[in-house]
């Protein structure tokens, strides 16, 4: 039997709706067919979650203490968590942000050591987190950091639509002085590698959008589209990179003209998430690209609103496991690709083959 593809999905707030659109996701035994699931929760919250859902018959677990004792067709946990934790859905509490923030340590942690191929994270609540003394703005920052990587670009993805955000978990008020024309480039640079070696686009087509109404108006309203973005879409195709713009988004998604860009990049969060979110929200999928190792998430928060309800959309769920997945055989092939190149032997005048001078 081959060795299928080992996804690490973390519980995120087990207060929130993680472990509901977790459940709905992997009870379809099609889903077992294309991977083996490892969570990084707690049992215990995994069964109090299960006995909300009226429509999950059955789910075959697998209590592990290690993701490599992991089985196949059967769902695995790692039971990271102490065994006296408790649930109160709907609430974030600081125990359920510290256990949010074990499981995603316990599930990089084995990322690094080879023991999971792939990660999908549930929400956690931020706020919470970061009052428990976490530490940054969110799951990209805390991947940056843990996998030692200088950027990363959060890059919204679902079917033909990829949009990425410049600046990511920052005040408005910040956003102008965080745009610079290094910055930009940087991510167009990581979008286009990404683009191609994890979704196999070549040459993709880059749309980039403008900070201010209009563009600008030529300066009457701003002039960071001349004075940084424009620059940035200039020197980024000196590099060989298909950049475009900079575009005004209202008109830009208002005609449609999104259908024409392999991806967009976006100068802050909210200027990408919304159109991304009103476009495809129930299929939406959070892709860090940039990292060494695939991580995805499903496009929304914790929603206490609706935790123990049996109330939660698992489609996004769903699409992040299956994007990550995609993911992860889309580099496989690129690494073949780029492994089966020839090498090309050129012998320059005055040196051997080995690169010394002749004497």
């Amino acid at each position: 039997m081959n060795k299928k593809i080992v996804v690490g999905i973390t519980q995120g707030d087990g207060n929130g709706i993680g472990y509901e659109v977790i459940i709905k996701a992997l009870a379809d035994e099609r889903m077992l067919d294309l991977c083996t699931p490892v969570i990084y929760g707690s049992p215990k919250l995994f069964s109090f979650y299960k006995k909300t859902l009226h429509n999950i018959e059955h789910i075959n677990t697998n209590l592990i203490s290690d993701a490599k004792d992991a089985k196949q067709k059967i769902v695995n946990i790692v039971n990271c968590l102490p065994d006296n934790i408790y649930v109160e859905p709907g609430q974030p509490t600081p125990e359920s942000a510290k256990a949010a923030m074990k499981a995603l340590e316990c599930a990089v942690a084995d990322a690094k050591a080879g023991k999971i191929d792939v990660i999908v994270t549930a929400p956690f609540n931020k706020r919470a987190m970061n009052a428990e003394g976490f530490g940054f703005t969110g799951h990209t920052e805390f991947l940056e950091k843990a996998f030692g990587v200088n950027d990363a670009v959060m890059l919204m993805v679902a079917d033909n639509l990829k949009i990425a955000v410049a600046t990511q978990h920052i005040p408005l008020r910040e956003v102008p002085k965080a745009i610079t024309k290094d910055l930009l480039v940087n991510k167009l640079r990581l979008m286009k590698a990404s683009l191609e070696k994890d979704f196999g686009i070549y040459d993709p087509k880059i749309a980039v959008l403008g900070l201010n109404p209009h563009c600008g108006d030529g300066g009457l309203i701003g002039d960071e589209e001349q004075t940084t973005i424009l620059p940035a879409v200039q020197q980024a195709q000196n590099e060989g990179i298909m950049a475009f713009g900079p575009y005004s988004p209202d008109g830009f998604f208002g005609l449609g003209n999104y259908n024409r860009f392999d991806a967009i990049l976006a100068m802050y969060h909210d200027q990408g998430l919304t159109p991304f979110k009103a476009l495809a929200f129930e299929l939406g999928v959070n892709y860090t690209a940039g990292l060494p190792i695939v991580r995805t998430s499903p496009d929304h928060g914790t929603a206490y609103e609706l935790a123990g309800r049996d109330e939660a959309d698992p489609r996004s769920m769903i699409s992040a496991i299956y994007t990550a997945i995609d993911v992860f055989h889309k580099r496989a092939e690129h690494k073949s690709l780029i492994d089966s190149r020839p090498v090309l032997k050129t012998k320059v005048e005055g040196f051997s083959e080995k690169g010394d001078v002749n004497e």
